[in-house]
């Protein structure tokens, strides 16, 4: 199937009492277990709802299994810790969700594992790596500057060294790029974004081969990050809609990404689609579209803040991929936990701001980014 149709079909479960064609919601967390191999229990991740979603899930992602969550963060701690233990070493890209970052800064030194953030080029990763490196953690495009990292080439030279990688798809969705057919092994999501994509539920996935999802879920049982058959009911029901959400947004993303370019008070914009973006080319040749996130920087002179509170249709609001856009800087909300100084080295400055584009018509988000810019000056 193509991925509209799997975005329909993978992954239902036709109601057996009625027919309805919808999956039925099974919210028991008690199951009889006379006469019964395997019973269904949310906490171990084996409920039919939780499967239905992890089936569409893991074909959009080109997957054999999956892992579903009730945040993007428990699927990405739980991966963590399933895969690395006292002793051993893993690698991160320097520009990831911040909230990855704060994790491994404050998690790993208690546990006795090794780490190092390092640039997001291929050899400044493979310099890093070590005879203890067991994972490498990727995100592309990145948070929140959008830049792109070379999947292939960092999965093939991890896969000849035996050491695992790791990819946080949240931002191109299994829509515009699908890693683990560039050779990731383990594809993680924050749920929450667009594959919920109405600004209403939390969830997380990771997607895997059989045998490393048997050790992501093993050690989920034990820390018990599950997903509840009601939202499992609202995610499958969202990713029905899922490629004709992300197909207009990345277009409207365009759009936008190509107004700011001219505008007299953006200073840069940040959008792996515009040809003058230092990632396009590894964009162009890994994603199928450039996805519907941008950043830009207001020139010096404005104020970003000022810029946000004169916006009437786009909110300034945290999260993203819903079907409304948003604007936030992520000084405040999405990197707010590093210090100044990293946030200086890394490029995110107090006149940036992140725009998660939705599905309004694009000639009306222009026209709001418009009349709050103005003509560029203070």
């Amino acid at each position: 199937m193509r991925r509209e149709t799997q975005c329909v079909h993978r992954g239902g479960l036709p109601d057996p009492m009625t027919g309805g064609i919808n999956s039925p919601i099974y919210p028991s967390t008690a199951a009889g277990y006379l006469d019964r191999d395997r019973v269904p229990y949310q906490r171990y991740f084996n409920t039919p709802n939780q499967a239905a979603v992890v089936a569409k899930v893991a074909a959009l992602e080109g997957a054999e299994d999956g892992v579903l969550f009730s945040s993007g963060m428990a699927a990405i701690s739980t991966i963590l810790l399933a895969l690395l233990r006292s002793g051993d070493h893993a690698v991160f890209q320097e520009e990831l969700y911040g909230g990855t970052c704060a994790l491994v800064t404050d998690l790993f030194p208690r546990l006795g594992i090794d780490y190092s953030f390092v640039p997001i080029t291929p050899e400044a990763i493979q310099q890093a790596v070590t005879d203890r490196t067991k994972v490498i953690f990727l995100e592309s495009p990145t948070n929140p500057l959008l830049r792109v990292v070379d999947l292939r080439r960092v999965a093939e030279w991890a896969r000849a060294r035996g050491v695992i990688t790791v990819a946080d798809n949240t931002f191109a969705t299994p829509i515009n790029q699908t890693p683990a057919a560039l050779g990731i092994d383990v594809v993680v999501h924050s749920g929450t974004k667009y594959l919920g994509g109405h600004s209403d539920i939390q969830c997380g996935i990771a997607l895997a081969d059989a045998e490393l999802a048997g050790r992501i879920r093993h050690q989920a049982c034990h820390l018990g990050g599950s997903l509840n058959a009601a939202t499992c009911h609202l995610l499958e029901r969202s990713l029905k809609t899922l490629h004709v959400r992300v197909e207009r947004q990345t277009e409207n993303a365009g759009r936008l990404a190509g107004f700011l370019a001219q505008h007299p008070a953006v200073a840069q914009v940040y959008y792996p689609g515009l040809p003058t973006d230092p990632g396009h080319p590894i964009a162009a040749a890994q994603m199928r579209g450039f996805g519907a996130m941008l950043a830009f920087d207001v020139r010096r002179e404005l104020s970003a803040d000022a810029v946000q509170r004169r916006l009437k249709l786009i909110c300034p609001a945290v999260s993203l991929g819903g079907v409304e856009t948003t604007i936030c800087a992520p000084v405040q909300t999405s990197h707010a936990k590093l210090s100044p100084a990293e946030r200086q080295r890394l490029g995110i400055t107090e006149s940036l701001l992140r725009v998660s584009v939705g599905i309004e018509h694009h000639d009306d988000l222009i026209d709001d980014l418009a009349q709050a810019l103005g003509d560029g000056t203070p």
